[in-house]
């Protein structure tokens, strides 16, 4: 699957989980991760891979580190996809 076909179908999952949230495309800066979520008073950064093994740019690691210390950042791809929305929901205090 394409990245950008994963990420497409992602967004629209994202909006169905969390009604009236703000999902946002970053823009390409080296490093900062494709998806910024806004739901309520949370938010989240999600770095969209269209497999586990694709490689990391620069500065990924980093950012969704520290993001992820400040709300709630995880590298998303196929394989893992439902275990990131699931920890998103409880991040986010949505009942499943």
């Amino acid at each position: 699957m394409l990245e950008s076909k994963f990420q497409h179908d992602l967004i629209d999952e994202l909006k169905g989980l969390f009604p009236g949230a703000i999902v946002y495309k970053n823009e390409s800066k080296q490093g900062l991760p494709d998806l910024t979520v806004l739901y309520h008073n949370h938010w989240a950064l999600l770095e969209c891979k269209n497999r586990e093994t694709a490689a990391h740019q620069p500065n990924q690691d980093y950012y969704v580190r520290q993001a992820n210390e400040m709300s709630f950042a995880r590298f998303i791809y196929p394989e893992n996809k439902q275990e990131v929305l699931d920890e998103l929901q409880q991040a986010f205090g949505v009942k499943r």
